[in-house]
């Protein structure tokens, strides 16, 4: 069995892993989905890239977890690879899915194509708390591609917006390259949420964990909605030892 601890991206909260959540607990594994500091609706947004760290910390302190499997979606993957940093004996192996493997010194933002750096920082600067909504034609044709309109709409209104500062934060990260962790990286072949080629996910993210192991499935940055099965049973390949 597997203790999972699944860490979600941009826009999202910890609900979102649900229907992956029951998958994995079918097959007889424990998954926890906390919500990062600042995520969420209805929820202060005036946080720190340490402030997202320090909840996630927390969570698996708080509830004495231990060789546990870390997984990271898109921005959840700067604070896996932060949380790895600060409880390294609580671990067990570290899995990036289409995630972003931040760099020391700098910041997610700096990863970014220009254009979406530009557009983000707009956006944030037109709302009343500094953060960015995605636009749905955004969410419908580069992040969730191969749901049906019906479920890319239902799935747009649980999106809550994303503070800004934590992608902004420079990322000190002097001991992430040291750790004795295995990593693994997960990618969905039809992701475009970075645009595939110079700003793609792999091997572009995933090139920077050095060893690790890479797992492939089919579909687009939102498998949680559209395979939530198939997005477990891939967990499972990422996570064994």
């Amino acid at each position: 069995m597997s203790v999972f601890v699944l860490v979600h991206g941009s826009w999202h909260d910890g609900g979102h892993w649900g229907s992956v959540v029951r998958r994995l607990e079918e097959l007889g594994h424990t998954a926890h989905a906390p919500t990062v500091a600042g995520h969420g609706k209805d929820v202060p947004k005036d946080v720190s890239h340490d402030d997202c760290v320090s909840s996630i910390v927390d969570y698996v302190v708080q509830h004495d977890l231990t060789e546990v499997v870390l997984v990271g979606h898109s921005f959840g993957g700067t604070v896996v690879a932060r949380v790895a940093e600060e409880i390294p004996d609580r671990l067990r192996r570290l899995v990036f899915w289409n995630a972003f493997v931040p760099r020391p010194g700098k910041s997610q933002y700096e990863d970014l194509p220009p254009h979406y750096r530009e557009m983000f920082s707009t956006l944030a600067a037109e709302s009343a708390d500094g953060t960015v909504m995605l636009p749905f034609p955004i969410w419908r044709d580069a992040f969730i591609q191969d749901a049906d309109l019906d479920l890319a709409r239902r799935t747009y209104a649980t999106l809550s917006s994303e503070p800004l500062r934590p992608l902004t934060d420079e990322l000190e990260l002097s001991r992430f390259a040291a750790l004795e962790i295995p990593r693994s990286y997960l990618n969905g072949t039809e992701d475009t949420a970075l645009p595939p080629g110079e700003w793609g996910w792999h091997p572009r993210m995933s090139g920077r964990l050095g060893l690790h192991r890479l797992v492939q499935m089919p579909g687009s940055h939102e498998v949680l909605f559209t395979n939530p099965r198939g997005l477990a049973e891939k967990l499972l390949e990422s996570a064994r030892d």
